[in-house]
């Protein structure tokens, strides 16, 4: 047990994660010495991870609205309207810290994380997505990381009962001691059924709901607003552990009890627990707050005021409930054999108010401890632009053929098969296009409307020039719904950086944000929702500036979706876009000539958008076949990833102008490669003309092999070995 007089030492500040002019601001706010637990809720109140205190200035100013946009970020997750009544509800997380610690739940809890979020907004959660960087892999600890992620994800998701329908994995030295672990949950619910955070009146009951309250996760929060180092393993404890299964009858009875229109306000216990869900129903409320502890379900015996309000127990939701409607409520959660508890109420006085066991231990101003928290204009350098790498400058120190064997055997161009297989892509029975592709893609109830979606970052651009990585970020997730025919609607973001307190780190984030800005206003693509993670550094050293980006877009027919895979022997494949063979940033330069450097693709927003509305007209009408965006590893792993989807080889006979490795490796932006019936090829390629957008005939589909100009022939199958060994060779111990 915590006596709550303990007294308050600069000490204890510290580990709690307040500077000293941060506590001198709490002392002026509240005028005396806190308690213990008053200490607890403003450590958890203002720590980075939940007051966004270093880049709510710059969050600030990325686009959020469109006619579409039912809500935007300040809520649990994002909401967009996708006609006839229905919404879609989504939102991205990290739990990258916890996942380092103890990566099975760390991952475990980051999935169930985000799936309250959606579900809290009434939604019915349809798909979850990830994106993972992992350190390399000859590190002795990746291996042990990776296992523990996937393994925790798939655990997760898969008991929970929803797909797992796409994401992407990277791995780099850089992320050796700082993994990342992105979770992106989607939802559907009814668009004029949604929920909001936000309580109304006077002495209405505050519901706690759910599993009961443990000692697990306590300073969870504060844990992930902090660097590492190498005593990050003891912050074990510090970790939450997740059930699925309660979360599952959680879902279903939260779902049930807003059917039955019980519901005033809703939020998910998530980072920093009671306090957080307490402190931001009230305050958007413009409403006080009054909670007795001795009410709270707790699984464990003894435990302090500190220990529940800062506990992360998973599984948990507060919720004040309207008048006169608590015992049709219960007996709702009771038959899903769920804890019911009325633990306080709300009140007119402005005040967070704690008591337990008859003494207060808590009264702090509501309002203040989101309003008041500390927000920083931190100082930024911005990052030195890299020079152009020439594409004749390069040497190629392998014939092409080779370099692709080496390319699509890469960790990073490998085939995660590995990864995915362990997730459930199919539960709920409405999967279209399982991972492996550009975007996953869901029939929307029984259709016949589709929802693609994504998440990526190409995090060595945003290294080497911040602001056009962020504008690729959001032009590639573009580029990925554009290639199944789906419309791009809206994108949550998940911005993970180092220490912002470091010049350069800030200068990496403030860059990325306005690149991405930039290209959600350029291509109508708002921000919805998102997640800040900052301190991923471990010893002073930083992870790559990652700034994930997640997308969802909607197709009028599900049925007419493209894929990445060559359909028939005989069609054309026509390359869209422009090729100056960019090589600077590129996985050749990295991982066959052994230089990360130069200056990323440029990203011409209006030619991402001109070029993609292109392609998509074309899905639309029926006359493409495949479609696949270019991206990491350019046009060469772009067509063997076609062919091997299916087994169908292919023979380029027309590369665009310049070095042969710089056309066929380059990751000039913008671009997409398809095939139509050869009788097609004519009329694609004069439309696209009209339309002012660069098409090349390239070749055509068809045998074993895939042959580029020069090459000797390369069997699609040895191409399919080399692709799918890497990962699982890796994980058996046999790679590195």
């Amino acid at each position: 047990m915590i006596p709550n007089d303990i007294k308050i030492t600069p000490q204890l500040v510290a580990e709690h994660g307040l500077k000293p002019d941060e506590y001198q601001r709490f002392l002026h706010l509240i005028g005396r010495e806190p308690t213990i637990t008053e200490l607890g809720i403003v450590s958890a109140m203002w720590n980075e991870h939940c007051s966004y205190k270093s880049s709510k200035i710059h969050l600030k100013t990325l686009p959020t609205k469109a006619p579409w946009v039912i809500q935007g970020p300040g809520e649990n997750a994002g909401v967009i309207d996708i006609g006839d009544g229905t919404a879609i509800v989504f939102k991205m997380e990290s739990h990258n810290h916890p996942s380092f610690i103890e990566p099975y739940q760390g991952a475990t809890t980051g999935v169930g994380g985000i799936l309250r979020d959606v579900f809290t907004m009434g939604a019915r959660p349809i798909a979850v997505l990830d994106a993972l960087r992992f350190g390399s892999p000859d590190h002795p600890k990746t291996r042990h990381l990776v296992s523990g992620v996937v393994a925790g994800i798939g655990g997760y998701g898969n008991s929970f009962g929803v797909p797992n329908v796409g994401g992407a994995t990277g791995f780099h030295s850089r992320y050796d001691g700082n993994i990342l672990v992105n979770a992106m949950a989607v939802g559907i619910a009814k668009a004029d059924e949604i929920f909001y955070a936000k309580a109304s009146g006077v002495g209405k009951a505050i519901v706690y709901l759910g599993s009961k309250t443990g000692r697990d996760g306590i300073h969870g929060a504060t844990m992930a607003s902090a660097e590492f180092d190498d005593k990050s393993e003891e912050k074990r404890p510090t970790v939450q552990v997740g059930d699925p299964f309660a979360e599952k009858l959680l879902l279903e009875a939260c779902l049930e009890i807003m059917a039955a229109g019980h519901v005033d306000a809703i939020q998910d216990m998530g980072a920093a627990g009671l306090t957080c869900s307490a402190v931001e129903m009230g305050a958007k409320g413009d409403l006080g707050v009054e909670l007795d502890l001795d009410k709270v379900p707790c699984r464990e015996e003894g435990m302090s005021a500190y220990e529940m309000m800062l506990s992360e127990s998973q599984e948990r939701m507060l919720m004040v409930i309207k008048p006169g409607h608590e015992e049709a409520a219960e007996a709702i959660f009771q038959k899903w054999g769920l804890d019911f508890a009325v633990v306080g109420h709300t009140t007119d006085t402005l005040r967070f108010v704690v008591k337990h066991q008859g003494e207060v231990m808590a009264d702090l101003p509501i309002k203040e401890l989101g309003d008041e928290a500390p927000e920083y204009d931190r100082p930024w350098i911005e990052t030195p632009p890299q020079q152009r790498i020439a594409p004749e400058s390069v040497a190629a120190p392998h014939g092409n053929a080779e370099a692709l064997k080496k390319l699509i055997g890469s960790p990073d161009l490998s085939s995660k098969r590995w990864i995915w297989e362990q997730y459930d892509t199919l539960i709920l029975g409405n999967s279209a296009v399982r991972p492996g592709g550009d975007a996953g893609v869901i029939r929307i109830e029984d259709g016949p409307r589709g929802l693609a979606m994504t998440a990526d970052v190409t995090p060595r651009y945003c290294e080497a020039d911040p602001f056009e990585g962020g504008k690729q970020a959001v032009a590639e997730c573009w580029r990925n719904l554009t290639a199944t025919g789906a419309t791009p609607l809206a994108i949550t973001d998940n911005l993970n950086f180092g220490n912002p307190e470091k010049p350069e780190v800030m200068g990496q984030l403030v860059g990325c944000i306005k690149g991405i800005g930039e290209a959600c206003k350029a291509l109508d693509f708002p921000v919805v929702s998102g997640n800040v993670s900052l301190y991923n550094e471990t010893n002073g050293v930083s992870i790559l500036p990652t700034p994930t980006i997640g997308g969802v877009g909607v197709m009028a027919d599900v049925a007419k979706h493209a894929t990445i895979a060559f359909k028939a022997e005989g069609e054309a494949i026509v390359l869209i876009g422009e090729t100056a063979g960019w090589l600077g940033q590129s996985a050749y330069l990295a991982t066959i000539c052994g230089r990360e450097e130069g200056a990323p693709p440029p990203v011409d927003l209006a030619i991402e958008r001109r070029n993609g509305d292109f392609v998509r007209r074309l899905i639309a009408s029926g006359k493409v076949t495949t479609c696949h965006d270019l991206s990491d590893g350019g046009l060469a792993v772009a067509l063997a990833e076609m062919a091997m989807a299916k087994g169908i080889g292919a023979t380029i006979e027309t590369l665009p102008a310049g070095p042969a490795h710089a056309a066929l490796f380059g990751e000039d932006q913008a671009r997409y490669v398809l095939t139509v019936p050869a009788a097609e090829a004519d009329t694609v390629i004069a439309a696209a003309k009209a339309a002012g957008v660069p098409a090349l005939a390239i070749g055509k589909t068809g045998g074993a092999s895939l042959v580029l100009p020069g090459e000797p022939a390369l069997a699609i199958a040895d191409l399919r070995k080399i692709h799918e060994d890497w990962l699982p060779s890796y994980m058996a111990g046999k790679a590195a």
